[in-house]
């Protein structure tokens, strides 16, 4: 069983705050997958920025989405140190 994102917000240097059914808030960087397919078209910060909940997952204006599981399972907490540089800068 997978959890829903319920909230999306864009972040800075491509990352995104995912909110999940269980309120639980996580940071996904999609930076990764900025070379693959029509994620290149990501690259655009104005596209980027259309991101927004579409049913239990994310997508963009490109029609571009991601599986909720990945998201989840490749998505760090927000507390964690890491995450905290992005989070400041926004």
């Amino acid at each position: 069983m997978y959890l829903s994102i319920t909230k999306v917000k864009p972040l800075i240097l491509h990352h995104l705050l995912l909110t999940f059914e269980n309120n639980e808030e996580k940071i996904f960087d999609l930076n990764p997958y900025l070379n693959l397919g029509k994620f290149k078209e990501l690259r655009n910060e104005k596209l980027f920025n259309t991101v927004r909940v579409s049913f239990d997952t994310i997508e963009w204006d490109n029609e571009v989405d991601l599986d909720p599981e990945i998201l989840y399972s490749e998505s760090y907490n927000k507390s964690e140190e890491k995450n905290r540089a992005i989070l400041e800068r926004v």
